[in-house]
């Protein structure tokens, strides 16, 4: 089990990152919010965890402990191999993710390439109560209810609502919508569209 990679940044690609340690480069694939922090020349650690696919190991690298264990959970998931996982997490973050599972919302993750209707519902209901307590407490930190159940705002329905009047599509809309509450969920129906307008354009 290799926990984690520390060297310095050789190359950065679309979807990996090469970190040179001990004179071996090591290719990681990683998320794109992950990916981003990685420059050439510069140091790395990233926290890993190898998949082994058909006798051809893998390594997949985060930059965050959430990211990794949101990555482990969702290989559980049926039919989700670690392409796909990693592509979620390159389109959502973690506390969309988590957000969707404690809310029994499947449309929040749709927005994800490869992420269907069916594929999202079988994501919530899988990871429905299974996630680790340091995941709930991303999105449970804050606006949340009792019962680890995050608060869908009057504000954020009405967000919403107004949104899709616009013709965007319903996905698109509620993740943006839930991940721009979870960061200001004090912001009123007006400053929610303004923002989510300028994500979704």
């Amino acid at each position: 089990m290799i926990a984690f990679v520390e060297g310095v940044v050789a190359a950065v690609g679309e979807a990996s990152v090469v970190v040179s340690v001990g004179g071996v480069g090591l290719e990681v694939m990683a998320p794109s919010s992950t990916l981003a922090k990685c420059v050439v020349g510069s140091a790395a650690r990233l926290r890993t965890h190898l998949v082994v696919r058909e006798e051809q190991p893998s390594l997949y690298g985060f930059h965050q402990a959430e990211q990794l264990a949101l990555f482990k959970r969702l290989l559980e998931v049926g039919g989700i191999g670690p392409k796909l996982a990693l592509g979620i997490l390159s389109s959502l973050n973690a506390n969309l993710i988590v957000t969707a599972v404690l809310n029994g919302d499947p449309g929040l993750l749709t927005s994800a390439p490869g992420v269907g209707k069916r594929t999202a519902e079988r994501i919530v209901l899988e990871l429905k109560g299974r996630l680790p307590d340091e995941l709930v407490a991303l999105a449970t930190g804050s606006g949340s209810a009792p019962g680890g159940k995050v608060r869908s705002s009057a504000a954020a329905e009405d967000a919403v609502a107004a949104l899709l009047a616009l013709g965007y599509r319903e996905g698109q809309v509620r993740a943006a919508v839930a991940e721009l509450v979870v960061k200001a969920p004090a912001d009123a129906a007006e400053a929610l569209i303004r923002k989510a307008l300028a994500q979704l354009r």
